[in-house]
C-alpha cells in the first residue's frame, strides 16, 4: 500500500480509539464501583441501544472481513457462514433471551446455579466460558494483524506483532476502566460505522454491475477459475464424505454456538426487563440480518472485481478481500478515491476488532471474577469481585496476544467456527437442560458442561487445523486423528448426552422447589434481579 493509504487510515483509526478512549475515561469517572454497573452498566440500557450494542458485538471481523473473503475464495459454500450466523439468532430470540435474563445477574452460571450447588457449577460454566472467550478473541487478534499486514504491504512480521500488542492493550483499558457502559457505547458507535461503510460498499458494487447480480454473479464465477462450480454447493465441502461432514459440522456449530456465548448472553443482563431482553434481540436481527446480506454481495463483489488469486495472494485465508474490494471500487491503487475508501474500510474494521474485544474481554473476566474467584476463594478475602474482573482482563489479555501471534495465518471466519462449536458443545446443553429439565441435577451440569467442553477442545487439538497439513498451525507435525476441521458435529451431542448420563447415575434428588420457583421466574420474570 502507498504513505497516502497507510497515512489516512492511521488517521481515521486513531480518531476512532480517541473517542472511544474518551468514552471510556467519561465513563470511569461517573461510575458507582458496584458489581451491578461494571457488569451490566446497572441495566440502563434501552432495548434499541442493547439491540445495536449486541449487532456490534456479533458482526466481528470473522463477519466483516472472514466471511466475504472465504465467498470469494469458495464461492456458495463460503455463504454458509453468513447463513449459520444469521439463523442462530432465531435459537437465541426463542429459547434464550428471555428466560436468561429472568434467571441470572451476570453470566451463564447464574442461571444454571438458581437451581444447582453453586460452587461445582460455577467452576465448570465459567471455565467453559473463558475457553470460549479466548478462541474468540484470537480470530480478532489475526484479523487486526492480517489488516497491518495489509497497510504495510505486507512488510514486516513485527508491525504485526505489535498490532496484536496494541490491540490487546487497549481492549484492557476499555474494560478495566469503564466496565460494561463504556463497552456498550464503543459497540453502538461501532455498529453504526460498521453498517455504513458496508452499505456504502455494497451500493458501489451494484453500481458497477448497473444493479444487476445476475452479471455479478457470472462474472465472479468466470473469474473464480471454477466456472459454474462456483455458484454451486461442493466447492470447499463437497469433495469427499469428510468435506460434507465437515459442512454439517460447522452448520451446527454456527445455529447453535450463539446461544452459548458468554459474551451475547451477558448482554442481555443489561436492560431493566426480560421484554426488553427480547426487543433488544429482534431489534439485533433486524441489524445483523440486513448486513449478512450485504457481506454475499461484498464476498462475490470480490471476487468478480478483485478476483480470488489477487486475493489469496495477499492473504492465503481471504481476510483482505473488501480492503482490496474497496479499493478498487474506489478507482484503484494510486487513485484518491481508492486510498480513501480503502482507508475508511481499514479504519471500521479496526474498530470492529477493538468494539468486539472489549465486549468478549469484559464477559471472559466477569468469568473468572464472579464465577471462578468468587467460588474458590477463602472467607474473609477482602479483594472485591470487580478488582479481580480488572485483573482477569490483563491476563486474557496476555492470553489471546499471545495466540492471536501463533494463529496468524488461519482464517478469522473458521477460527470464530471453531469457537460456536465449543459454545454449542459445552454451554448450550447445560444451559437447555437447566431451563426446561425437571430432573437436571448438579451431576448432570458438571458432567454436560465437560463431556461437550473436553472432547471440543480435543477434536481441534487432534485436527487438521493444528498439524497434519500445510495449512495447519503447526504444518511440520503430524498429530491428526481427526479428519474433521470443527468438532461439532461429535462434541455438540456428546455434551447433551454426558449431561443425561451424569443426572441418570447421579444419586441426588433433583430439587422439586427450586425447579418450579425457577420456571417461574424464568418465565414470569417475578423475582429476577
Amino acid at each position: 500500500m502507498t504513505g497516502d493509504h497507510q497515512t489516512l487510515a492511521l488517521l481515521l483509526f486513531s480518531a476512532f480509539v480517541a473517542v472511544t478512549l474518551g468514552i471510556t475515561t467519561w465513563v470511569s469517572r461517573h461510575r458507582h464501583g458496584s458489581a451491578e454497573e461494571f457488569y451490566a452498566g446497572g441495566r440502563l440500557f434501552s432495548p434499541m441501544e442493547n439491540g445495536f450494542a449486541l449487532a456490534g458485538d456479533y458482526m466481528s471481523a470473522a463477519s466483516f472481513l472472514g466471511i466475504s473473503g472465504l465467498i470469494a475464495l469458495v464461492g456458495y459454500d463460503g455463504m454458509l457462514y453468513s447463513v449459520g450466523f444469521l439463523v442462530a439468532w432465531l435459537v437465541v430470540l426463542f429459547l434464550v433471551a428471555e428466560l436468561v435474563r429472568n434467571c441470572g445477574r451476570f453470566t451463564l452460571a447464574d442461571v444454571v446455579a438458581a437451581r444447582m450447588r453453586e460452587r461445582p457449577v460455577r467452576v465448570a460454566t465459567g471455565t467453559s466460558s473463558v475457553t470460549v472467550s479466548v478462541l474468540y478473541l484470537v480470530a480478532q487478534m489475526v484479523g487486526a494483524g492480517s489488516l497491518v499486514a495489509l497497510l504495510l504491504g505486507g512488510t514486516g512480521e513485527a508491525a504485526r506483532a505489535w498490532t496484536v500488542i496494541g490491540v490487546g492493550a487497549l481492549m484492557v483499558i476499555y474494560v478495566s476502566l469503564g466496565g460494561m457502559r463504556a463497552t456498550t457505547w464503543i459497540q453502538i458507535v461501532k455498529a453504526v460505522l460498521l453498517l455504513g461503510g458496508t452499505v456504502a460498499l455494497t451500493v458501489l458494487v451494484l453500481l458497477r454491475f448497473h444493479g444487476d447480480v445476475n452479471r455479478l454473479l457470472l462474472t465472479a464465477a468466470e473469474r473464480s477459475g471454477h466456472g459454474e462450480a462456483f455458484l454451486a454447493p461442493g466447492l470447499a465441502y463437497g469433495g469427499d464424505w469428510t468435506a460434507r461432514l465437515d459442512f454439517i459440522s460447522l452448520g451446527l456449530a454456527l445455529v447453535l454456538g450463539t446461544a452459548g456465548l458468554p459474551h451475547i448472553l451477558s448482554r442481555f443482563y443489561t436492560v431493566p426487563t426480560a421484554r426488553a431482553a427480547r426487543r433488544s434481540v429482534v431489534w439485533a436481527i433486524g441489524l445483523i440480518g440486513g448486513f449478512y446480506l450485504m457481506t454475499i454481495v461484498l464476498g462475490f463483489g470480490a471476487a468478480a472485481l478483485v478476483g480470488p488469486d489477487a486475493v489469496r495472494a495477499s492473504s492465503t485465508s481471504g481476510n483482505t478481500a473488501v480492503p482490496l474490494l474497496a479499493l478498487d471500487l474506489g478507482g484503484g491503487a494510486g487513485s484518491m478515491g481508492g486510498t480513501v475508501l480503502f482507508a475508511i474500510v481499514a479504519a471500521v474494521a479496526f474498530a470492529t476488532i477493538l468494539a468486539v474485544v472489549a465486549g468478549v474481554t469484559l464477559a471472559s473476566s466477569a468469568s473468572v471474577a464472579h464465577d471462578l474467584y468468587a467460588s474458590l476463594r477463602r472467607r474473609g478475602e477482602p479483594r472485591s469481585e470487580v478488582a479481580v474482573a480488572r485483573l482477569a482482563a490483563v491476563g486474557i489479555g496476555v492470553v489471546a496476544i499471545a495466540l492471536g501471534l501463533l494463529a496468524r495465518d488461519l482464517n478469522v471466519a473458521f477460527l470464530v467456527g471453531l469457537a460456536f462449536a465449543v459454545a454449542a458443545s459445552a454451554n448450550l446443553p447445560v444451559l437447555l437442560y437447566s431451563l426446561f429439565w425437571r430432573g437436571f441435577t448438579t451431576r448432570g451440569a458438571v458432567w454436560a458442561v465437560y463431556g461437550g467442553l473436553v472432547p471440543a477442545v480435543v477434536l481441534v487439538l487432534l485436527s487438521p487445523v493444528v498439524s497434519g497439513s500445510p495449512e495447519a498451525l503447526f504444518p511440520g507435525v503430524d498429530l491428526q486423528l481427526f479428519p474433521l476441521q470443527n468438532p461439532g458435529l461429535v462434541s455438540i451431542p456428546l455434551g447433551f448426552l454426558a449431561g443425561w448420563i451424569g443426572t441418570a447415575t447421579s444419586a441426588e434428588v433433583p430439587d422439586e422447589a427450586r425447579h418450579a420457583e425457577t420456571e417461574v421466574r424464568s418465565l414470569t420474570g417475578a423475582g429476577a434481579v
